[in-house]
């Protein structure tokens, strides 16, 4: 047996040998289904798959099996990351450009993938022309998303032919899908590299190997269980900053491809959190937004278990004026959390609770584990100890075998929440997920219609929510230029309102008072206001 497959045996048990064949070579061929792909070891060792002309190596296919799995195994946390010695400088006087699409955990590691790519010399760009090195880190949980990114790459297509030498990869929560890695391997040979969410601390090597070599490589973990700590980061930001304190997701909503994408809930330890906070607040940050999959889930998993509330009330206690967290699920949104949002100080207001639907039967089918009843309740429970919280939902319209009197009760819940926003979507089907096996028959039309309605109810509550702002004086955090107008300065308030103020730049990055002059369905103007006539306002 070669080194190379030696070592890949021993780092993933799950691919031995047998009769002297490769478990993984055998699987690929199943799995890929070419009946016109060769398979081969190279001079390297590594599984060369020969299709179309193009030669891929194969260190690790996604497997939507193991993507299920969610096995007892401790996770394994990791403080030694650093940059292969042959990789040092490698991309020196050469460009990357790194395309996010999706959530903020796509932000987040796109911070991560260019952390790392600066230390190997590389510098950012904004134009995929000038680009050495393009990533597209992708989302897989609409539809449209990935058309999105599929008509990217192949746009893409004929910068690769007038520069063959650019390495084009495609990284996220698309390259976790099997269906979509194989769609790639077929139509879109002109990729370089494919590679997953459990494995981006690997980037060097895989990059490594795309330069030099003249194969596609394909290397998507499905094994859960590693937090990879001191990764470099580029921030997107000065102001704000997001910090990671979980990965991963176990609740299995019928409809979500996030559990096989971004694997089992695996917690950070609170000192390693707390430290990355405090070295924010000694750089200046002024807001930070905890993130996670299920964020209120934090700790349940760690040997010393800990909670979201308790962790909170730690980061409470640090000098950073600004502390959010999303997205929460309301099934780990517990009574100790809600006792230490209460305290606030730097905990703010702004609670974004997604409710999906508003009809239980709906609910059950989507696999939510909590009734219209119960999440009233809860919400009421947060109302009471925090009177000035404003909330913000997610919702899914035409849901298989969603009636018009289901949908009616999404309404109905949506006015008595009084949501400040919503984020509105038509259900999409996602291969591999049991929803995806209902029988899609809600018509489109209907589904169109339903969400209009449904956008028109959020708007009117966003414009009436604003409407009772007029006048009064608020805490803003500027956070840089309006899009639409770069002499006016943009920002939020503690519970997450857009205000517009005119005022000197020098004002970015810092927190001033503004009192609303104008009140619009989803921002606000404002004029800055003096510290001293706030205290007498």
């Amino acid at each position: 047996m070669s080194d190379h497959k030696r070592r890949q045996n021993e780092t993933n048990p799950d691919h031995t040998e047998k009769n002297g064949k490769s478990l993984d070579q055998k699987d690929f061929g199943k799995y890929f289904d070419f009946s016109n792909a060769v398979f081969e070891e190279n001079d390297e060792g590594k599984n060369v798959m020969k299709i179309g002309g193009r030669s891929i190596v194969v260190n690790e296919p996604p497997n939507y099996r193991q993507g299920q799995r969610r096995r007892r195994k401790e996770v394994d946390f990791h403080y030694d990351f650093s940059v292969p010695e042959q990789m040092k400088q490698i991309g020196q006087g050469k460009r990357y450009y790194i395309r996010t699409y999706g959530c903020q955990m796509n932000v987040h590691d796109t911070e991560n993938m260019a952390g790392i790519l600066e230390e190997l010399g590389f510098t950012s760009t904004d134009e995929t022309a000038d680009a050495d090195v393009i990533l597209l880190n992708t989302c897989a949980i609409r539809e449209n998303a990935e058309n999105k990114v599929f008509g990217e790459i192949g746009h893409l297509k004929n910068l690769k032919l007038e520069k063959p030498e650019v390495v084009l990869g495609i990284c996220g929560c698309m390259s976790q899908e099997e269906t979509v890695v194989n769609k790639i391997l077929q139509k879109h040979q002109h990729v370089d590299l494919i590679f997953g969410t459990h494995n981006i601390h690997r980037l060097p090597e895989l990059l490594h190997d795309a330069i030099l070599g003249k194969e596609m490589v394909v290397e998507v973990w499905s094994k859960e269980g590693d937090v990879v700590e001191n990764m470099p980061r580029k921030r997107a930001g000065k102001t704000q900053a997001w910090v990671n304190i979980m990965y991963g997701c176990d609740k299995f909503c019928t409809y979500c491809i996030v559990p096989y994408t971004r694997g089992k809930e695996r917690s950070r330890k609170p000192e390693d959190i707390i430290h990355e906070v405090r070295d924010l607040a000694r750089q200046g940050y002024k807001e930070i937004t905890l993130l996670g999959q299920n964020v209120n889930a934090y700790g349940k998993d760690l040997e010393d278990p800990s909670s979201l509330g308790k962790l909170m009330d730690m980061i409470r206690q640090v000098d950073i004026p600004r502390v959010r967290f999303t997205t929460s699920h309301p099934r780990d949104f517990d009574d100790e959390l809600i006792e230490v949002l209460a305290k606030g100080d730097n905990l703010l207001e702004h609670i974004h609770l997604p409710v999906q639907h508003g009809n239980n039967e709906i609910l059950k089918l989507m696999g939510r584990k909590y009734t219209r009843e119960q999440y009233i309740d809860l919400a009421n429970r947060i109302k009471k100890a925090m009177p000035h919280a404003t909330f913000t939902t997610d919702l899914i319209v035409g849901f298989p075998n969603e009636t018009d009197e289901q949908f009616e009760d999404m309404l109905t819940l949506v006015e008595e929440m009084r949501y400040d926003s919503a984020f509105t979507y038509i259900y999409s089907p996602r291969e591999g997920t049991p929803a995806a096996r209902m029988e899609d028959n809600v018509p489109m039309s209907v589904k169109k219609e339903r969400l209009q309605r449904l956008n028109e109810l959020v708007n009117r509550l966003s414009a009436e929510s604003n409407a009772a702002m007029q006048g009064q004086t608020v805490e803003v955090l500027i956070e840089g230029e309006s899009k639409k107008n770069p002499d006016v300065l943009s920002g939020r308030t503690r519970t997450n309102k857009r205000v517009n103020v005119r005022t000197s730049k020098d004002k970015i990055g810092q927190l001033i008072y503004a009192k609303i002059t104008n009140v619009k369905t989803w921002s606000l103007d404002g004029e800055l206001v003096e510290y001293s006539e706030v205290q007498n306002a």
